[in-house]
């Protein structure tokens, strides 16, 4: 990949991330105490894998898969 596309693929993952943050928030209000659990178990369990640079993100997801796995359908079947 050039580092041309590279830099506009960051681009646009930074834009996204921003529109993932005003999309909940204002989602944020019209969710239960529930929800607001399970999403704030899921995240904050997310951020911490990340915040851990030497985690492959392959090794990320597969351990984000295995944890929001409950939560995920206990929202679907909420």
């Amino acid at each position: 990949m050039s580092n041309e596309l590279e830099q506009d693929l960051e681009r646009q993952i930074r834009m996204t991330h921003e529109r993932f943050t005003i999309a909940m928030n204002g989602r944020l209000s019209a969710m239960d105490a529930e929800q607001k659990e399970r999403y704030f178990a899921v995240l904050s369990g997310l951020v911490a894998r990340l915040e851990d640079a030497e985690k492959p993100l392959k090794t990320v997801l597969q351990e984000m898969m295995a944890e929001a796995a409950p939560y995920l359908f206990r929202e679907m079947n909420g």
